[in-house]
């Protein structure tokens, strides 16, 4: 069986190396796929948000399968155009991956359906924007209503910085047309949880739940990021809360997005605040997160591929769902000057012994030698017993792995394991 994941990060190397533990697969492409990928996959150095390109090539390599990974092309459409050409797909069609793809529908979509979420107002214009932050509580949250790599997102502590995210998201058009409508919505407290879930539009079978690392220093301090690592369960997601989520938030969303016309199939990521109010929906993605894959998927114990294609069938209440009870530590290793500015082509060493525990996300291949290519480059993973565990040995594992001007994190899951002890 031919498959073909579109994507090149360290989230499709996870999705990859998981497919290929079923015996049924005798080819992989990866497009564009990265050097450390390579290993895994056929490499084929076609842009992610070429849809036209990727279709093609799907046709004539005779693809069974395809896995539509990132943002971009599921809001594009890509699902679409190669279900046309008879090519099953994981991932949603266009007209429901606008659930990550407009923040302004979404919002509106939690609104008309009574699902909980944080209050908020929306403007098309900048001065109607402004007027409205003279008066509105502080600290608030701008939002530009389409995709922009995850930044598109500011917390404002003053208004002077609410004014300024307004600005430069609607004038100075930052993220471009991501940012010609704006939601500006109230800042919620409270632990916040990651949620993957398999959806084939009529039933929700949750992940693994996680806890992600967004800010580029310990403790939680330095700039926002994609992700500096993340651990899997999150100990502040109970079996209570789990219930209230499925109950309040993941099976009304299905049945709304399904009442809308827009019947949502594949990974649905849903980002929750554990408020004193209850959990609420701070977003949606139409996709598997990253680097949340990089530890939700070592710990499922089903075959990814019968899942996914369960999923596609519209089968999933068929398809037996299993995860283990062990914990799961990912610690990114990013260049130094991630996000902002950073040097790449750094030669990166791994040891042969722990290129299983390695999740390649920015790196390319140059005469046979794995170089830096990106600001975050590897997600090195520990599957243990214990959280406790799985941190120590990640750690143990990041210290054997070297490249120049490499960094990461020293804290990742510090905080879960406070929280696990006090419980």
């Amino acid at each position: 069986m031919k498959l073909l994941v579109v994507g090149s990060g360290g989230r499709e190397h996870a999705i990859i190396k998981k497919l290929k533990e079923n015996p049924a697969v005798t080819r992989i492409y990866a497009v564009p796929g990265n050097g450390g990928i390579a290993k895994d996959a056929e490499c084929v150095s076609i842009p992610a948000t070429d849809v036209a390109a990727v279709t093609e090539f799907a046709v004539e390599n005779g693809v069974d399968y395809c896995v539509v990974a990132p943002d971009d092309p599921l809001v594009l459409g890509m699902v679409d155009a190669l279900e046309e050409k008879g090519i099953p797909c994981f991932g949603p069609r266009k007209n429901a991956a606008i659930i990550e793809g407009s923040k302004v529908f979404s919002k509106n979509l939690m609104k008309k359906y009574g699902i909980p979420t944080a209050r908020y107002e929306v403007f098309s214009d900048a001065a109607a924007a402004s007027r409205y932050l003279q008066t509105a509580p502080i600290p608030t949250v701008v939002k530009a209503d389409g995709l922009a790599l995850g930044k598109g997102v500011i917390i404002a502590e003053t208004r002077e910085q609410a004014i300024d995210a307004v600005r430069s998201m609607m004038e100075d058009k930052k993220f471009g047309k991501s940012g010609d409508q704006i939601v500006i919505e109230e800042f919620l407290t409270g632990p916040e949880v990651s949620v993957l879930s398999f959806t084939d539009g009529n039933v929700v079978v949750p992940m693994v739940s996680s806890m992600d690392h967004k800010r580029a220093g310990d403790g939680d301090t330095g700039l926002n990021t994609g992700g500096m690592g993340t651990i899997a369960p999150n100990p502040c997601y109970t079996e209570e809360i789990a219930e209230r989520c499925m109950k309040e938030i993941f099976l009304p969303t299905v049945r709304a997005m399904k009442n809308e016309g827009r019947t949502f199939k594949g990974c649905l990521y849903f980002g929750l605040m554990l408020t004193e109010d209850g959990p609420k929906v701070i977003e949606y993605n139409c996709r598997f997160g990253d680097p949340e894959t990089q530890v939700v998927l070592p710990l499922l114990e089903s075959d990814l591929l019968t899942v996914m294609q369960a999923v596609t069938e519209e089968k999933l209440a068929e398809c037996e769902v299993r995860f283990s009870d062990r914990s799961a530590c990912c610690v990114i290793m990013a260049s130094e000057g991630y996000p902002l500015s950073y040097e790449k082509g750094f030669a990166i060493s791994i040891p042969e012994s722990l290129e299983d525990h390695v999740y390649v996300a920015g790196a390319k291949l140059e005469n046979g030698a794995l170089l830096s290519n990106g600001g975050r480059v590897l997600g090195v993973t520990a599957v243990e017993d214990t959280l406790s565990d799985a941190v120590k040995t990640a750690y143990g594992y990041a210290e054997k792995i070297s490249f120049k001007n490499a960094f990461y994190r020293r804290d990742i899951g510090r905080k879960a394991l406070k929280i696990a002890e006090v419980k």
